[in-house]
């Protein structure tokens, strides 16, 4: 699983899912670029504190993705600061749910650009360089909602789904380079902004910690449990090595049944 060598590009990555997949990454010796709406000082607090501990290089990037020209200047940096862009995980995005006749049209355009175009800008800034090298890992993070739909969310829903589109023509685009291309789709993840509504259901409705989460997830996960953020970081690591080299194009769910239903 070694990444000795390599170089990350991580999107959405000082929290969450992202922060688990560049941690994840750099528990394998990949040099990582991190990127999030932090201020430049916390970002790079946050990039230290992953370099250090896994003794790899680290730099933050606060480039805003709703922005293509962003996008594709955080790719060139990468190449720059850290010699390549070996591994690309489009993880950033945004949400908002509201009916599709009320749903604001700037929250439309927001959610496509940061979940869907950035991953498309970034992927056609990085693709060149993988292939001039011959050797390149892209993995896509969409959602159970890339592969089923829920109410209320048009954009979200609409995003993945063609992300998970995107993720199928770059790794045909790519079959015979040594590039793959895949997405990983989770479904309810523990992460901190997940415990506001964890906290909330609890008190609304007097339960404990662990019987607020089972109530949350209980509608659409069998297994009646969160994915933990390490869970999407080791597949992410997986994906990126040798014995994955024929994984391209597939979309992973990671959701404790939700999509088997």
């Amino acid at each position: 699983m070694s990444l000795n060598g390599r170089a990350a590009l991580v999107t959405g990555s000082t929290s969450g899912i992202g922060r688990a997949v560049a941690e994840a990454l750099a528990a394998q010796g990949a040099a990582v670029m991190i990127n999030g709406l932090e201020d430049a000082e916390r970002g790079a607090a946050i990039a230290a504190e992953i370099g250090e501990r896994h003794g790899v290089q680290a730099v933050f990037d606060g480039a805003d993705l709703s922005q293509p020209e962003a996008v594709r200047a955080l790719v060139e940096r990468c190449v720059a600061e850290l010699g390549g862009v070996d591994v690309l995980v489009n993880n950033a995005g945004v949400q908002h749910t509201a009916p599709v006749q009320d749903f604001p049209a700037d929250k439309w355009d927001l959610i496509l650009a940061v979940n869907l175009s950035a991953a498309f800008h970034a992927i056609a800034a990085a693709v060149p360089h993988m292939q001039q090298r011959g050797w390149g890992r892209i993995v896509n993070t969409a959602s159970a909602h890339g592969l089923v739909a829920s109410v209320n969310k048009a954009a979200y829903v609409s995003a993945k789904h063609g992300l998970v589109g995107l993720t199928k023509v770059v790794a045909l685009e790519n079959a015979e380079r040594g590039i793959t291309c895949n997405a990983i789709c989770p479904g309810w993840v523990e992460t901190p902004l997940i415990q506001a509504q964890i906290d909330r259901i609890a008190q609304e409705q007097g339960l404990s910690d662990e019987d607020a989460k089972v109530e949350l997830v209980r509608h659409k996960q069998p297994s009646l449990r969160f994915v933990q953020p390490e869970q999407i970081g080791a597949l992410a690591v997986f994906l990126c090595s040798d014995a994955a080299s024929q994984i391209t194009g597939a979309s992973l769910p990671v959701d404790g049944g939700w999509t088997a239903q």
